[in-house]
């Protein structure tokens, strides 16, 4: 596999975008978060899946430039149809609304519908954090194809329906988390399958119900299991419950759409810790209790206790040093378009 440094990977990303239509602007936003990503050790929704949108922008699935429309507000909520721009563009110009929204009111939630995939979530709760926000963001893959059985089921109905907090510190590294709320995301399997590995017992079930370890058995007709294992009833609640706030209440409602088109939406929350107490003061405590969870003495086995969010941060500051691997099958599409748009001498690619 090749091993790149992210700004080159970043150079290549913006103009194989640019080459299926997207705007300059819309290329960088796409591309910086793809490429965070790839940094925090969460490659399912890196530059892995550029070629998935440069397909759907040619299959009118996203539409660039789309128009961002306001269809609903108050002082302290947005609701936003993106009209099937680019998930990261729609959702990342919704939380600054969010946020702007928190500083005076104190509180704001946002629900947008129609726009492609929003990526990994934590991008976008970081924003708030940075501003004094503690921030709270969930997201559905509304009607498009389903991945996970419901607990005791064999058959999907559910997204993989993540979800994710984030809260202001002092921290080198953010404190946050971001997960499925599924044993393994689907973009983890996309990984799997591009690698030709398997995936942790307990992820998921062939089409039979029967548990295995590998990828292609879920495409079969098999479902990724709930988070939680024996106690996945948890994982399927939650997830049930996050299904209804980022899918039925922006207005994507359940199920399939037959026209297989991927539509994220997402609630996206703000709470601006100075209207509750003292923002530094906050942020010293939360700084304190991240060194109070590090300072636990490890299991056998572990090396130590690391807050949420700092095994990303480690990553992202390793990788930025070592460089990014790209799997084989993605580098040859990735040169596939560089050559289609006509820019593979100017990458490199040819």
């Amino acid at each position: 596999m090749p091993v790149e440094a992210a700004d080159r990977l970043l150079e290549i990303e913006i103009a194989l975008l640019k080459g299926a239509g997207a705007s300059d602007k819309e290329a960088n936003i796409v591309a910086r978060h793809s490429i965070d990503s790839n940094l925090a050790g969460h490659d399912s929704h890196g530059i892995i899946k550029i070629p998935t949108y440069i397909q759907r922008v040619k299959d009118g699935h996203i539409v660039p430039g789309a128009p961002f429309v306001i269809e609903r507000e108050t002082d302290g909520t947005t609701h936003i149809n993106g009209n099937w721009g680019f998930g990261y563009v729609v959702s990342e110009r919704a939380m600054e609304i969010t946020i702007e929204k928190a500083k005076k009111c104190g509180v704001a939630a946002t629900t947008v519908y129609q726009q492609s995939h929003v990526g990994r979530l934590t991008d976008y709760p970081l924003m708030a954090i940075k501003e004094g926000m503690i921030s709270i963001m969930t997201a559905d893959s509304g009607r498009s194809n389903k991945a996970v059985a419901p607990f005791g089921g064999r058959e999907t109905r559910l997204g993989t329906n993540p979800l994710c907090i984030a809260m202001p510190s002092n921290l080198d590294g953010p404190f946050f988390f971001d997960f499925a709320t599924s044993a393994g995301a689907s973009g983890k399997l996309e990984v799997a399958l591009s690698r030709g590995e398997q995936v942790p017992e307990g992820w998921l079930i062939d089409s039979d119900g029967n548990p295995t370890t590998d990828p292609a058995k879920q495409r079969a007709g098999g479902a990724i299991l709930p988070l939680g294992g024996a106690e996945g009833y948890k994982g399927y609640a939650l997830s049930a419950m996050i299904e209804l706030m980022s899918g039925v209440l922006p207005g994507l409602g359940f199920g399939i759409d037959p026209s297989g088109r991927h539509n994220d939406g997402v609630f996206m929350s703000c709470f601006n810790v100075a209207a509750f107490r003292d923002l530094e003061t906050f942020k010293n405590e939360v700084t304190e209790f991240a060194h109070y969870l590090n300072t636990t003495p490890p299991q056998p086995g572990y090396d130590r206790v690391y807050y949420p969010g700092e095994p990303e941060h480690l990553k992202t500051e390793k990788r930025l040093k070592d460089g990014i691997f790209v799997e084989d099958s993605t580098w040859e599409k990735l040169t596939g378009l560089a050559i289609e748009f006509g820019c593979a001498k100017e990458l490199g690619l040819d």
